[in-house]
């Protein structure tokens, strides 16, 4: 019985791991799309979507039955209710990939990006595929420098997030209504998707060190 408890357990991680690898894929393509217009490229990530959707379905059924049938205690417990939130935090991310191609395709053949902020929509991508990249690594690996490394990523996206409100309200601003309203919400899935990576990557923490990093850190703090 044993055994099969912990094949099932290795199936709900390498479930995470196939709904992460998915997500970094989307993220990466997103982004590109949104930065060079290609429709199909967007396309491709909408369309894709429903497979991280079915995947998160999946993994929380078989989540339920672990429960259900094997009261897991102590760490297994642990194990399976932290996968089943970060199920629900990759299907989000995945969510904000498909928003971002979505807006990409909806400013087809133009590009919905303003040229003045082109350089940092460009670094915001290059975050958030690391984000993806790392929590992929992340969860297989479960390294803690990994998740150090999330973290920052999240906070450059923060800065980044906030020089897009210092660009709209700055004088150099010369776009269009709609550009106003692109660049706003493209930014703000931006930087959800960074803060989605730290819920994993503190969720990781937790299975690894038994508290979350938060605690920790006021710990040191106190």
């Amino acid at each position: 019985m044993r055994e099969i408890f912990e094949a099932e357990l290795k199936q709900v991680g390498d479930d995470l791991a196939e709904m992460s690898r998915l997500v970094e894929s989307a993220i990466s393509r997103a982004g590109t799309a949104l930065l060079t217009a290609d429709l199909q490229l967007a396309q491709s990530v909408i369309a894709s979507d429903h497979a991280i959707d079915a995947l998160e379905r999946e993994l929380d059924e078989r989540c339920v039955l672990l429960l259900a049938q094997q009261q897991p205690v102590a760490t297994d417990l642990r194990v399976v209710v932290s996968a089943l939130r970060m199920s629900a935090t990759l299907e989000r991310m995945g969510d904000l990939a498909r928003h971002v191609a979505q807006v990409a395709r909806g400013r087809y053949p133009a590009h919905a990006i303003h040229p003045l902020l082109e350089g940092t929509f460009s670094q915001m991508h290059d975050a958030a595929t690391r984000v993806a990249r790392r929590t992929t690594t992340l969860l297989t690996t479960r390294d803690l420098t990994v998740a150090a490394n999330v973290e920052r990523d999240d906070d450059l996206l923060d800065h980044l997030h906030q020089d897009t409100f210092a660009a709209l309200l700055g004088p150099d601003w010369t776009g269009t209504a709609q550009e106003t309203v692109d660049v706003t919400l493209v930014g703000r899935y931006y930087e959800r998707f960074g803060d989605h990576g730290v819920s994993i990557a503190k969720r990781v923490t937790y299975l690894v060190t038994g508290d979350f990093a938060d605690d920790r850190g006021q710990a040191a703090r106190a």
